[in-house]
């Protein structure tokens, strides 16, 4: 891809534009330790849920889609849509019970819920683990991407004025002085910066991924044209259904009933995955916490969910779907998005400026994220509770400045020794298959403790590693991956509820902090609930399971009934829709019956 003169002052406009939000943010997020990592608990809903969805937007997304779409057709994204009903779970259950906990990190949670050494333990271990290595991982395999982006956009790439001629190890050298400005900009103004670039990456992305996917169906000679070229292709594919279908064919090799069932039945709310994890955790959790109030952190992760699954795949699934017809002789499938960039064909050169800034949106926007929310960890549930309990605010944000550096040249060295994207995924849900029930329930039931957390981590992380690469299960066979998930969870689940009867129960005065403080349904707090009971828990737990189940009917009907829209289908889109507004009005009408407009206000931590 050949830039001219005005294409290199787009991009440089771009990065300057990040530059300036982090100095004009310098002093409020310098100011405290809250204000670093929690944005001092005064953030807008609107905000900090576009922030949510620029992490998930990173820039190996839309390649990841594209290679799915490729495989398996538009029904192979429910290997992610499934997600959405542990979203929406997070939204109604846990959203408001994450803001009234009032800590600065999700793993602070351990000595706010349990107490002694072992809560004391499960906290920093958890912080150095998903703050070094799992992160580290992350941004790996992110860099990666980026890395893969630049060497099709810039085969001939080299920086030969630093003597390197090899165009990957120029793409790699590059990434990371985007990852070094990144880094700087985080470490200028923590987490509103990380915000407010977010707002502003997040519409630059969108706005050209969506105008990618205009030119590429008209490319593939409009969207008529395309159905029936896809259709024919359809032939080619026995067994595997139609790459237009919307739901999986259940016979097919990719994702028989079985493994159909483990995602709609069991993966969403037993298996921990980053920006996924079952009743909020990770960056999801640091956004819940930075909101202004109970209403506005439901708000965001509501608005998170309808953004993150039924306005952003269309662009991506589109230009996919017209990859598949421009270049079928494609042996790397998911190199057929960036393909579509650069082919003058396709995508008019005068707008590469643009796309080349978008696609360093999404790259620096998961990296500003995955940058601040893992220095948080190392700072607030390290540095101050284990190294210098006295830390003083402003050594705090020093701190958190050093750990950005430290994860920044970390996770270089990782990505420098990292070969395989898919081998980073399979390797973290290899080992937070089965704790989706200990992190859901610890909130509901009073016996849980901490010891209950730690073997519930180990046994999934031992028999997800004794299935896959002792017994050899394939993960790579869908039908075996569910078998894994069901085995590694059963074995989890008998293994934590028998540690949390074989133990003893949390201290009473941990037991009764907690519940004055979070105030979770009473009906699993037993003992708890009637020594306090001067505490009046909110009895919402049916209003929020209808809630939810109209919250997703909403989402996945909105989805489809875009979807249905855009390939003609007129009267079953607006039908959909119709659903989708019916169901999301009657949410908003439960929340503000129920007084959703004033919670939290006198609660800890507002």
């Amino acid at each position: 891809m050949k830039l001219t003169l005005i294409d290199w002052l787009v991009v440089a406009a771009y990065f300057l534009a990040n530059f300036l939000i982090g100095l004009w943010y310098r002093k409020r997020a310098t100011g405290s330790a809250d204000e670093f990592f929690v944005g001092g608990r005064n953030v807008s809903w609107w905000l900090a849920g576009t922030s949510m969805v620029a992490t998930t937007f990173a820039a190996d997304t839309p390649l990841a889609v594209t290679g799915i779409v490729a495989a398996n057709g538009i029904a192979g994204n429910w290997v992610w849509w499934n997600g959405l009903l542990s979203a929406i779970l997070t939204v109604f259950f846990f959203a408001r019970l994450w803001r009234r906990a009032g800590v600065v990190t999700d793993v602070e949670f351990a000595e706010l819920r349990y107490s002694g050494g072992a809560a004391a333990f499960l906290r920093g271990f958890r912080a150095l683990y998903l703050g070094l290595p799992i992160n580290c991982i992350i941004l790996g395999w992110v860099n990666l991407a980026m890395v893969k982006i630049l060497t099709i956009l810039f085969p001939e790439l080299s920086l030969s004025f630093m003597g390197i001629n090899d165009p990957k190890l120029a793409a790699l050298a590059v990434v990371f002085g985007m990852m070094v400005l990144t880094a700087g900009i985080s470490t200028l103004s923590g987490l509103w910066g990380v915000l407010v670039t977010d707002l502003f990456q997040f519409v630059l992305k969108m706005g050209m991924v969506t105008v990618l996917a205009y030119y590429a169906v008209k490319a593939a000679g409009g969207l008529e044209s395309m159905k029936t070229q896809l259709l024919a292709m359809d032939a080619a594919r026995p067994g595997g259904g139609s790459i237009l279908s919307f739901l999986p064919d259940l016979n097919s090799k990719w994702m028989p009933v079985l493994a159909f069932g483990v995602y709609l039945g069991v993966n969403w709310w037993a298996t921990w995955y980053p920006g996924a994890e079952p009743g909020g955790g990770g960056y999801v959790a640091q956004r819940i916490l930075c909101a202004k109030d109970e209403r506005h952190s439901l708000l965001a992760t509501l608005w998170f969910s309808f953004a993150n699954y039924a306005i952003r795949p269309w662009p991506w699934i589109l230009t996919a779907l017209a990859s598949l017809i421009l270049y079928p002789g494609l042996k790397d499938k998911e190199a057929g998005y960036v393909q579509t960039i650069v082919d003058p064909k396709v995508f008019p050169p005068a707008l590469a400026g643009l796309m080349i800034a978008a696609f360093a949106a999404a790259y620096m926007s998961t990296i500003a994220t995955q940058l601040n929310w893992g220095a948080s960890y190392l700072v607030n549930d390290v540095y101050k509770r284990f190294l210098k309990p006295g830390a003083t605010q402003r050594q705090q944000v020093v701190a958190g400045q050093a750990c950005t550096i430290l994860l920044m040249v970390v996770s270089s060295v990782v990505t420098y020794y990292q070969t395989s994207i898919s081998g980073a995924w399979k390797f973290l849900m290899a080992i937070g298959a089965g704790t989706g029930s200990v992190f859901i329930l610890r909130w509901f039931w009073w016996r849980i403790n901490a010891w209950s957390e730690v073997s519930a981590m180990l046994a999934s992380f031992v028999t997800s590693l004794v299935l896959q690469f002792g017994l050899k299960w394939d993960s790579e066979d869908p039908e075996m991956l569910a078998k894994t998930v069901l085995v590694t969870v059963a074995v989890s689940t008998v293994t934590w509820v028998a540690v949390t009867f074989w133990t003893a129960p949390e201290r009473r005065e941990t037991l009764l902090a907690f519940y004055r403080r979070v105030r979770p349904a009473a009906a699993l707090w037993g003992p708890i609930a009637k020594e306090a009971s001067d505490v009046k828990p909110p009895r919402d737990g049916m209003a929020n399971l209808r809630d939810w189940v109209a919250g997703c009917l909403s989402i996945y009907m909105a989805l489809f009934g875009v979807g249905k829209l855009i390939f003609g289908e007129v009267g079953l889109g607006l039908a959909f829709l119709a659903v989708s507004l019916a169901s999301g009005v009657f949410v908003y009408w439960d929340l503000s019956r129920r007084g959703w407009k004033v919670i939290g206000d006198e609660t800890p931590g507002s």
